[in-house]
């Protein structure tokens, strides 16, 4: 070949790489990509995170900028926004105020009002924390009501089927509706454990008090040792109150179990179980419970007070479990504005993804990615990973919340090469409607101990076919474990 006709034949070859999309260029995700094959949509970016002068360095992309919804993946938002709104030691405030002093008889003669502080982890232990506290203060009888204030937020307008679904009735735990007054992530607990002998009824009780709550219609029968274990749950919403419908069997030699389903009102659940707690501890409440969303005027005297877990922690139990629940209650929080909807709620992390250099756009229906209108980018994605690795007093908290695949508490992640198992921590989002959604992002470390982020959005359309975990795993795992062995 003559020097002309070289340089001809390189020119066209040039010519021919800068028309092909630059994601077909730097794909790197070799097995990745070929999803793209039966038509499903994907963003997909690695970089190594630069320090000092050193820039960030894109390993590989297969069409970082394009925008799909991340399912959970929304939380690692949630989480990072929290951390800077703030800090990582902050604790919520769950307060029990009187609308008058008790008096030296222990008389409260007036309504007894709980303050919902609007933590995303109050609990039984909780409230029962605060029963205590308000017996050591003296009070003994209330001649008013247990007011339950959710004057923050609740009840928040559903704006998903599930939840909305749960308002009537639930077979879930995630779908959990919101309150700033809400306990137990919205749910109830109730405790199944085998009858005394096969043919007897299961025993069922509630999990966080001795009066039955909720409501009890048990179809569990007692089978002989060894006969297994099938138990379904329904939380309906019957007369005004919660029940929840239990069927199938257990058998005599099998450990009790506990079921979770979302309760049809978080605050009134709240208050049902504080009732039987104040009871429970000699103080006696002659005019009932009820729920409200007027604030408690600033001069009612403080009658019990606990604080809950930093967040720090409840952004562990956010992210490893994808709490939906968590997480909608933390993005209400940073919202502006009185009684914020989700969508408020999800403007304030747009609002804080605004100011992350390289983003680029975000949409935010929800802090949980429970809504499929969420929206953002690969790219973007990894900028917030990059930002927040910059972030030395946040970092660690941040990285923390997030899986390792080894020894993750979601089971179907230990899959992969050893790369993959032992140098990432990660964040899943799953959704199955109206498309199914699989992706994942986090953080590895390279054979060179180079930090780096990476974030995989796989979205399917009504034509393509079912996807499921272990499709992209195996791809992706196999990819990111050969970033991480040549760097």
């Amino acid at each position: 070949m003559d020097a002309v006709m070289f340089h001809r034949t390189l020119s066209c070859c040039l010519l021919v790489l800068s028309l092909l999309p630059l994601s077909v260029m730097a794909s790197g995700f070799s097995r990745l990509s070929s999803l793209t094959d039966d038509g499903f949509r994907i963003s997909a970016e690695a970089r190594l995170l630069g320090t000092g002068d050193r820039a960030d360095e894109t390993l590989a992309s297969l069409s970082p900028t394009l925008s799909l919804s991340p399912a959970s993946v929304s939380k690692v938002y949630t989480a990072a926004a929290a951390l800077d709104r703030f800090g990582p030691q902050h604790r919520f405030t769950t307060r029990l105020v009187g609308t008058a002093e008790p008096g030296p008889d222990g008389m409260l003669a007036g309504d007894l009002v709980l303050d919902g502080g609007g933590d995303p982890a109050l609990t039984s232990e909780d409230l029962w924390r605060l029963v205590q506290r308000l017996h050591q203060a003296g009070v003994r009888e209330v001649t008013g009501q247990l007011i339950v204030s959710q004057w923050r937020f609740g009840p928040v307008e559903c704006i998903t089927t599930d939840r909305c679904e749960a308002r009537r009735q639930v077979d879930n735990a995630y779908s959990a509706l919101l309150s700033s007054a809400g306990i137990n992530f919205g749910n109830w607990c109730v405790h199944v454990a085998p009858g005394s002998a096969p043919g007897a009824s299961a025993v069922v009780t509630g999990c966080d008090s001795k009066v039955l709550l909720p409501g009890i219609d048990n179809r569990v029968d007692t089978k002989a040792a060894d006969s297994g274990t099938q138990l379904s749950a329904l939380r309906l919403t019957e007369g005004g109150g919660d029940v929840m419908r239990l069927s199938g069997q257990i058998s005599t030699n099998a450990h009790p179990r506990d079921l979770y389903r979302a309760s049809a009102d978080p605050a009134d659940q709240t208050a049902q179980l504080l009732m039987a707690m104040l009871e429970r501890a000699g103080i006696q409440v002659r005019g009932g419970y009820s729920t409200s969303t007027v604030q408690p005027p600033g001069s009612a005297p403080q009658l019990a007070a606990v604080d809950g877990k930093p967040l720090q922690e409840i952004l562990l139990r956010t992210l490893n479990y994808s709490n939906n629940f968590m997480a909608d209650v933390l993005a209400l929080d940073m919202a502006n504005g009185p009684r914020p909807s989700l969508e408020q709620g999800g403007a304030a992390i747009e609002a804080f993804a605004a100011g992350i250099p390289g983003h680029g756009p975000l949409t935010l229906r929800s802090g949980s990615g429970l809504t499929p209108e969420n929206r953002t980018t690969a790219s973007g994605v990894n900028s917030l990973l990059a930002y927040m690795f910059d972030q030395p007093s946040l970092f660690p908290s941040f990285v923390a919340a997030l899986q390792s695949p080894s020894n993750g508490v979601m089971r179907f992640i230990r899959k992969g090469p050893a790369s993959f198992q032992q140098r990432v921590m990660i964040k899943t989002g799953t959704l199955n409607e109206p498309v199914r959604v699989r992706a994942m992002t986090g953080y590895f470390r390279t054979r060179s101990n180079r930090w780096g982020a990476f974030t995989v959005l796989v979205n399917g359309t009504e034509s393509t076919p079912y996807l499921n975990w272990t499709m992209v795993l195996e791809r992706l795992s196999e990819d990111l474990a050969q970033l991480i062995e040549s760097h």
